[in-house]
């Protein structure tokens, strides 16, 4: 077994897993999992730059992190960071200040190297001979993954809860509260086109099992299961029929904030993202004709992890 510690560094949030994971067998026991929202990409689609503030918080959560490495004494660190800072002008800024803090450099990775370790961190404990449709809905963008015992087709597209709600439901720098039918209509029409996009790359309808990774889809999962703290072993591997997710999007669509606020799983930083978050599912299930959605605890950063692993095999 090896030691490792990985982190993904998103546009809603950074989150660390420090594992014993073996290269061969697959296995991996969590030592420590944890995820701090920071809102990297808040305001990235509009101005194009991470924001100072923006970068203040991931490195708090950095620093953060950075002691729990070391107090667990993980052999090997990789920090992989996703959409926001991908797009971002001011990139540098986050590489050196994650470089000063962690000492290694952030692997600023393509969609479709985000969309290679959601799928192996998803998929390595299911049963290799169904045919999966990995889908990791983010902050600022959703992987679209299609395979079996490896990835057969992949697609990042640039729809995720913060882009979209930034986008949308965004007024005089107020989320609408509720959203207004006008700007559910436009984030649908968004999610649709982005579809459109993923589906020329990617056979969508083709795998018998759709699997939901990230905040969005375990939230809406904590929700169907009714839960009153938020339980990963839980909702790790549940099942939520199509019917359950729809009449929880709709009903966090027309909630106010302080409606979502009161929901007992809600973490204070999807409040306000949760309901785009919960569309771009629900859009995604309408498209594949998916009955239900398999929800994963595994994501990314378990495949990031797995890799770290075998890299220093």
């Amino acid at each position: 077994m090896t030691r490792v510690a990985a982190i993904d560094c998103g546009t809603n949030s950074i989150r660390l897993l420090v594992a014993d994971v073996h290269p061969e067998t697959g296995e991996l026991v969590d030592l420590d999992r944890r995820m701090t929202i920071v809102r990297l990409g808040q305001g990235v689609d509009r101005t194009g730059r991470l924001a100072p503030e923006a970068l203040e918080r991931t490195f708090a959560a950095c620093r953060e992190y950075a002691a729990a490495i070391a107090e667990h004494g993980a052999e090997r660190i990789r920090f992989v960071a996703t959409s926001a800072s991908r797009d971002a002008e001011n990139r540098d800024d986050f590489v050196r200040g994650v470089v000063d803090i962690l000492g290694v450099e952030p692997e600023v990775i393509t969609g479709d190297q985000e969309a290679a370790f959601s799928f192996t961190g998803a998929t390595k404990e299911l049963p290799g001979q169904d045919s999966y449709l990995v889908v990791d809905i983010g902050g600022g963008s959703t992987e679209f993954v299609v395979g079996d015992d490896r990835v057969r087709a992949a697609r990042s597209v640039d729809i995720g809860c913060v882009r979209l709600t930034e986008r949308h439901l965004v007024r005089d720098g107020a989320v609408l509260d509720p959203p207004t039918p006008a700007a559910i209509a436009a984030i649908r029409a968004d999610i649709e086109a982005a579809l459109d996009l993923a589906e020329q790359a990617v056979p969508l309808r083709e795998p018998r099992t759709l699997v939901g990774l990230a905040g969005s889809v375990t939230t809406v999962a904590a929700i169907a299961l009714g839960l009153e703290t938020y339980d990963s072993e839980a909702i790790h591997r549940s099942r939520v029929p199509y019917e359950r997710v729809k009449k929880i999007t709709d009903h966090l669509l027309a909630a106010t904030h302080a409606e979502r606020a009161a929901i007992p799983v809600m973490h204070p930083g999807r409040v306000d993202v949760i309901g785009a978050g919960a569309l771009v599912l629900l859009s995604i299930m309408e498209r594949t004709g998916a009955q239900e959605v398999v929800v994963s605890e595994h994501d990314i950063l378990d495949g990031i992890a797995w890799e770290c692993a075998r890299d220093g095999a």
